[in-house]
């Protein structure tokens, strides 16, 4: 719930610098120069300060998320991501999505009173990430335009598949905090790929990261995830919907649809890189 995890929020219209803190009375969050943000029905808060760009996950994508999510298709990713993050108070996911990571991080979290906060730019994402778990705290936010979160509040932050904003990650970690960002290593999925035209992953991705992050956040190690995984028809059309490749498949013509019947085995290769603070 939204309660758990208000104390983390700062004002949006202030900024992040300003620090604002907002507390949370009734179904409204205030901040001490004014500003006050409603929650929604479904438990949520939006802290944008624009309207949600066009490329944010519709309802669709969601719903074919948490259907291939919930499937357990790609646990063992979640079970790596929990093995890592171990027990800690705070855990912050960026580009949440349905909140599947975050929630499975929170089993061994919960020994210490864990509380999980899940921010997605997409509305509809955040109404699904709210109901993920009774811990976690849904907040509809642009990871780009500065985290609406306090400074040396998180513990463990999580980037899967994710939009990164490095100096933001390093700005709202605790001392002894860790960021875990989890990538597609360049076999992902590559059956599935050459299947129906798909994105390609960049060759370059993993150096881009550790670029990104210098001067903010030390590598510190990474394990590799690596499975093959059977597809049924509709488990491969959810895969395909739930990502980008759901807006480069209108462009296209090519996507979801192109599926044909029958199962498939793919290859799932991710990697999950630790970062702390410099």
């Amino acid at each position: 719930m939204l309660a758990d995890v208000a104390d983390l929020l700062t004002c949006p219209q202030c900024g992040s610098e300003a620090g604002s803190p907002l507390t949370l009375e009734g179904r409204t969050l205030h901040c001490p120069r004014g500003h006050s943000f409603d929650l929604a029905r479904q438990g949520y808060v939006n802290l944008l300060t624009h309207a949600a760009p066009a490329n944010a996950d519709t309802a669709d994508m969601v719903a074919a998320r948490d259907r291939f999510l919930s499937s357990g298709a790609y646990a063992p990713i979640r079970d790596e991501l929990a093995r890592r993050v171990g027990t800690v108070r705070t855990v912050l996911e960026v580009g949440a999505g349905t909140g599947y990571y975050l929630a499975g991080c929170l089993g061994p979290a919960t020994a210490a009173g864990g509380r999980g906060l899940a921010l997605d730019i997409s509305p509809a994402a955040a109404r699904r990430a709210a109901r993920a778990h009774p811990r976690i705290g849904a907040v509809v936010a642009d990871t780009w335009a500065g985290l609406p979160v306090r400074s040396g509040s998180v513990d463990v932050l999580l980037a899967v598949f994710a939009p990164r904003n490095p100096a933001e990650f390093a700005r709202v970690l605790a001392p002894q905090g860790r960021v875990l960002v989890a990538l597609p290593l360049p076999d992902h999925l590559a059956e599935l790929r050459a299947e129906l035209g798909l994105l390609d992953i960049e060759a370059d991705k993993e150096s881009r990261l550790l670029a990104q992050f210098a001067g903010h956040l030390q590598p510190a190690g990474h394990v590799d995830v690596r499975f093959e995984l059977t597809l049924s028809a509709p488990a491969a059309q959810d895969l395909v919907a739930m990502g980008p490749n759901a807006f480069h498949g209108r462009k296209r013509d090519s996507g979801a649809d192109d599926v044909e019947a029958g199962p498939r085995t793919v290859t799932v290769a991710v990697r999950i890189r630790a970062f702390t603070r410099s």
